[in-house]
């Protein structure tokens, strides 16, 4: 018995001795590694320190942190042009996203390295200034997942491993609502639907939505540092628009805040935030949401948050959270459920692009249809992007793009229909005319939207009647004849039929058809068939009544489809 204690007593010594001897070592290991830096580039889709995964990554496995970002000299600029000759990012976009690159560099207490040029030749400058560093370098940024995004990347590691070939580029999932792991799909996502319905059920039943994640303390080197001094110049460096290759009368467009405007954006995470707060809390406008969101006029008909979620200056997750603690201070409604339903939408896009690729981008689109037969009809197509078809809806949100750079989810449903079904113009020209004006243009949702609405995806073919539409959602014709002066004197029977007024009515209303105004470019039709079967039930002819408030989109065909659609639940982690 006593030779037994002896031995555990010289055990429990000897055990407690070698954790010490193994704390020690690890003391000195950490002392004797090289430090970690990681050079995190944002990009466009992460313009922000709030719940932001990839930058957490970074934090939490860097000594050191240089916060990079670079203006692609492949997006910005007068000389950078689509396939079809659009400008790759419009002047507006181009502001936005030097807001919010300089409002990111004010979250980073100014440590943020921003540079003009090819990203893999930005990050070929910096190594090469960073060649007497005794630090373990590596580069993170955030996942994305199309072919140029991808080939970006590529680049960037390429000229990574030519100046560093053990280190490596990291990428971490980000900009969605719901994490790409917790989905209830393949990991490469072959079974996910192809549709939104099963997809949204699918998500809602099986994952909850991860809570946002705190902001990192990012660690720049020290200004006596190698590293600090290998970056300094860059940052203070801020191209404007003219460095960054736009003609003084596209800047002049991009400086110019149209009156007519919903309302004024500018980029950043501090606007994002205190929009997002302005809108649920202060505005008290999230319990309305539902029934407003499919307004045309004004500042608070929606969130307008889209701008700031394309850039990544708000976080979904973020706005998922406040929605929760909005249920629970103040009301829980099919409201405060539909933006969760919106930003799933979104998330859908995403998804959806990671599963298909490049697919996205073809002609047959996901479907692979290959019976189409484009107009070539070029003049239409002028008419369409002008805002000269004839068709008030039409010309009315194509006028506010061109202007703004900013139109309603309504007007993009009409305005795609438009063209790629009534006018059977080739999607992909609107996906890229939208590519150049949308303010919150963000490759997923645009492209795989428009595939979309041009039947590509598989699913069935929504027509949508533009004269029914117009009736439905602008009542008494505010919106139309604030885009379209032409017709601020024309009826309220003919504002969307203006081709049904005799000749003297056109006189007394000052728009001459073909001189004022121009007349439809296609034969105005009559609503499907779906519709005139069911006679005034869906309210294509129902006589409506004036409403107090314009566009609030409170009419019997928002009635009807708030009770039609299926409320869905969300829950947070």
């Amino acid at each position: 018995m006593v030779r037994l204690m002896i031995s555990l007593l010289l055990f429990a010594g000897s055990n407690r001795f070698s954790k010490r001897i193994v704390r020690a070592m690890s003391v000195s290991s950490a002392a004797t590694r090289p430090q970690r830096l990681i050079l995190h580039w944002f990009r466009h889709g992460d313009l922000r320190v709030h719940d932001n995964p990839a930058l957490v990554h970074s934090c939490k496995q860097a000594d050191h942190i240089i916060p990079v970002f670079c203006f692609d000299s492949n997006i910005f600029g007068d000389s950078v042009k689509t396939p079809s000759g659009s400008l790759k990012c419009g002047p507006r976009r181009a502001k936005f996203v030097l807001e919010s690159v300089t409002d990111l560099r004010k979250q980073l207490k100014g440590s943020l390295v921003v540079a003009h040029g090819r990203p893999d030749l930005v990050f070929g400058s910096i190594l090469t200034e960073l060649k007497d560093s005794k630090m373990e370098i590596s580069i993170v940024c955030q996942e994305e997942v199309l072919k140029e995004e991808r080939d970006a990347v590529q680049a960037v590691q390429s000229v990574l491993k030519l100046h560093r070939p053990r280190a490596k580029l990291q990428q971490i999932w980000g900009s969605t609502m719901y994490e790409l792991t917790d989905l209830p799909f393949d990991e490469n996502l072959s079974n996910m639907p192809d549709t939104f319905t099963p997809f949204r059920n699918k998500v809602e039943k099986a994952c909850k939505i991860p809570k946002p994640l705190p902001t990192p303390k990012v660690h720049f080197p020290l200004t006596d540092s190698v590293e600090y001094k290998a970056v300094f110049e860059k940052l203070s460096y801020l191209p404007t628009l003219t460095d960054l290759g736009y003609t003084a009368e596209q800047v002049e467009e991009a400086n110019h805040d149209d009156p007519r405007a919903v309302m004024a954006f500018c980029g950043g995470e501090s606007a994002a935030l205190a929009r997002l707060k302005e809108y649920v809390w202060d505005k008290d406008l999230l319990k309305d949401y539902f029934d407003t969101r499919n307004g045309m006029l004004g500042a608070d008909y929606s969130s307008k948050f889209s701008p700031w979620l394309a850039h990544g200056c708000l976080s979904a997750r973020r706005i998922a959270m406040e929605c929760h603690d909005y249920e629970q201070q103040r009301v829980a409604n099919k409201s405060t459920y539909w933006m969760i339903f919106e930003l799933l939408w979104r998330d859908f896009c995403k998804f959806f692009a990671r599963k298909y690729g490049d697919v996205v981008f073809y002609p047959g689109g996901t479907a692979g249809k290959t019976d189409y037969k484009w107009s070539t009809y070029e003049n239409n197509f002028d008419a369409w992007k002008d805002g000269k078809t004839g068709y008030p809806l039409v010309d009315a949100n194509m006028r506010e793009l061109r202007a703004t750079g900013f139109m309603s989810n309504r007007g993009r449903q009409n305005v795609a229909s438009y063209l790629s079904i009534d006018l059977n113009y080739d999607w992909r020209r609107g996906g890229d005319f939208f590519e150049t004006y949308l303010l919150d243009y963000d490759v997923y949702s645009n492209w795989v939207n428009w595939c979309g609405a041009a039947g590509m995806m598989g699913g069935r073919l929504n027509r949508f009647n533009i004269v029914k539409q117009s009736k439905d959602y602008d009542v008494n014709g505010d919106y139309v004849r604030h885009w379209l002066p032409e017709l601020k004197d024309v009826p309220k029977q003919f504002v969307h039929e203006p081709w049904k007024m005799t000749q003297f009515q056109q006189m007394e209303s000052n728009c001459l058809l073909g001189v004022a105004y121009p007349n439809p470019i296609t034969k105005p039709s009559l609503p499907p068939d779906s519709y005139q079967s069911q006679g005034k039930s869906k309210g294509g002819d129902r006589k409506q009544t004036r409403s107090t408030k314009p566009n609030t989109g409170r009419n019997p065909h928002q009635r009807y489809e708030m009770k039609s659609v299926r409320q869905g639940r969300f829950d947070m982690k």
